[in-house]
């Protein structure tokens, strides 16, 4: 990850100007807050959230990071005017990060499922952020579109992101003709897993959390870490780089008491070990 454990131990001891962070149990929950930028991603709440989701990858008693945003809008995508050197001075005392944040790798680092809360629409670098989770709840109202062609540009990083969860001709289409689809159709094409109504958003998201949470956090993490290095692993060696996964996995003290909670028909305590 992009920061260390030593530096995310204090986490509430630094101040935040663009992201809200809140740890309830054993989730955390980011929520984007630049509502009158429409939560365009900024140098410095991209940077927050580097920091945040670095956390959660050092910490194992967060076991769930639920992504959420203030105002109509889920994220309007980068903020160019910020990015090329216009951004307002902040009150944010986040360290400078010691590399340069790719936001799509942050999603493959954490190790921790990520359900992404989409209450509005989702434009261009958002999606960066959405194809990420593991889960994504849309509001039946929420639009979906990359107007970059249209503006000169290509969605870059996006396209990285859409060829890994639809059809290579399913994210041209898309990227070239700069459609805005609305939330039934993003479920049709595997950017959302879920659409429900406005009302029912916070239900679905909660129950997820609390039902992720409930399996073992040391299985969960060694799994989304083992599909994190798969993509550097050869074809003809992904079973035997799996098998020896599971062969770690199956020494840790979560795998034991899973195990024998099983045998003795009893509800497992997880230690996250």
């Amino acid at each position: 990850m992009i920061y260390s454990q030593e530096q995310t131990t204090h986490i509430y001891e630094l101040q935040f100007a663009h992201l809200l962070v809140e740890e309830k149990g054993h989730v955390l929950t980011l929520t984007l807050n630049r509502p009158a930028q429409k939560n365009a991603l900024s140098p410095t709440l991209v940077r927050e959230l580097a920091f945040a989701m670095s956390y959660a990858h050092h910490h194992t008693h967060i076991r769930v990071v639920v992504l959420a945003a203030e105002g109509d809008t889920f994220c309007a995508g980068a903020d160019m005017k910020a990015f090329l050197g216009g951004e307002v001075a902040s009150a944010s005392t986040i360290p400078p990060e010691p590399k340069d944040v790719v936001i799509g790798d942050l999603f493959h680092q954490i190790h921790r499922p990520v359900i992404v809360r989409v209450q509005g629409d989702v434009w261009a670098g958002g999606f960066l952020l959405i194809c990420g989770g593991a889960y994504v709840v849309a509001s039946e109202g929420a639009r979906f579109g990359l107007p970059e062609v249209k503006r000169g540009l290509w969605p870059m990083q996006v396209t990285a992101s859409l060829l890994q969860i639809m059809p290579r001709r399913k994210a041209l289409d898309f990227c070239l003709r700069a459609r805005t689809i609305f939330a039934d159709e993003a479920l049709e094409l595997g950017l959302v897993t879920h659409v429900v109504p406005p009302d029912a958003l916070d239900a679905l998201v909660g129950g997820l959390a609390t039902e992720l949470s409930g399996y073992s956090p040391t299985a969960i993490r060694m799994g989304l870490e083992a599909v994190d290095q798969l993509r550097f692993v050869s074809q003809e060696n992904q079973h035997a780089f799996l098998r020896d996964k599971l062969r770690l996995n199956l020494v840790t003290r979560d795998a034991q008491e899973g195990m024998r909670a099983f045998a003795e028909k009893r509800p497992p305590v997880w230690t996250g070990e």
